[in-house]
């Protein structure tokens, strides 16, 4: 039973990064979902399909990562307020780099959308995670 009691304790260890990994893969796939179904199968242009896309993975993404990713402690209307403004702000910025990216690839480039939606998620999902963990939702101190 040695090598999966190490199994779990690593798990145990590392729950956080282990499951914003797997919360950021259905993101992604949230993503790419609603911007293949916009771009490719109903005709929206690529940068409406790229915004809409990314405004339904951050509704997705919000509510993972603040139940199930770090398990926010935020209570109160004004505590959850202040965190999901910190949360939409945060993704803005880089739903910004994410459409930047798109337009570039995709209108620029003439490169294949979906690669390129799943290359841009990754890059977006690493900056997310850093943010996540060390401004939206920091451990408070105890008293």
């Amino acid at each position: 039973m040695g090598k999966l009691d190490d199994i779990r304790n690593l798990c145990r260890k590392h729950r956080p990064v282990l499951l914003y990994l797997f919360f950021g893969v259905c993101t992604t796939a949230v993503n790419v979902a609603c911007y293949r179904l916009l771009y490719m199968t109903l005709g929206v242009s690529n940068l409406y399909s790229s915004v809409l896309a990314w405004a339904a993975s951050v509704l997705f993404a919000y509510g993972t990562n603040r139940r199930y990713v770090f398990q926010s402690a935020a209570k109160g209307l004004r505590e959850v307020f202040l965190e999901a403004v910190s949360f939409f702000g945060c993704r803005l910025a880089t739903g910004v780099l994410d459409v930047l990216i798109m337009v570039a690839a995709v209108d620029l480039m003439h490169w294949d959308g979906t690669l390129f939606k799943i290359l841009s998620n990754v890059l977006v999902i690493a900056v997310n995670y850093a943010a996540s963990k060390r401004l939206i939702f920091k451990e408070r101190k105890k008293a």
